[in-house]
């Protein structure tokens, strides 16, 4: 999977307040990034904390001290990181007004559907 963007968890352990974070983050990258999911009971398998939430995936990351919500693009290998949070933060539920991912169109059915394209 190819991760979209490293510099959300680079923004997060950089701040004093997360400091202790950059270890779990680094190591949810580099699974991530290792990993070939094709849907999201491979995730599961990867990650058993996760839950689906809608459009999102929901990463328990550090012993559960931090979240990460990401719109993941099976099709297309691209996990698309929206927030980092901390566990206070993900409370306040405000990462659940992103909308991004909301009307996905799967990268295959979008072309099929382009007017004037042959169907694949």
């Amino acid at each position: 999977m190819r991760v979209f963007s490293k510099k959300a968890l680079r923004d997060f352990w950089l701040n004093p307040k997360h400091r202790r974070s950059q270890q779990p983050l680094m190591q949810w990258y580099q699974v991530v990034s290792d990993a070939e999911w094709r849907q999201f009971s491979d995730v599961r398998k990867t990650f058993n904390n996760c839950d689906q939430v809608g459009s999102k995936v929901v990463f328990d990351v550090g012993g559960n001290n931090y979240r990460i919500i990401a719109v993941i693009d099976y099709e297309r290998q691209r996990v698309y990181v929206r927030a980092v949070l901390d566990h206070k933060e993900y409370d306040k539920g405000t990462w659940k007004n992103d909308t991004f991912g909301d009307d996905w169109i799967p990268f295959k059915k979008m072309l099929k559907n382009r007017p004037g394209k042959k169907k694949l």
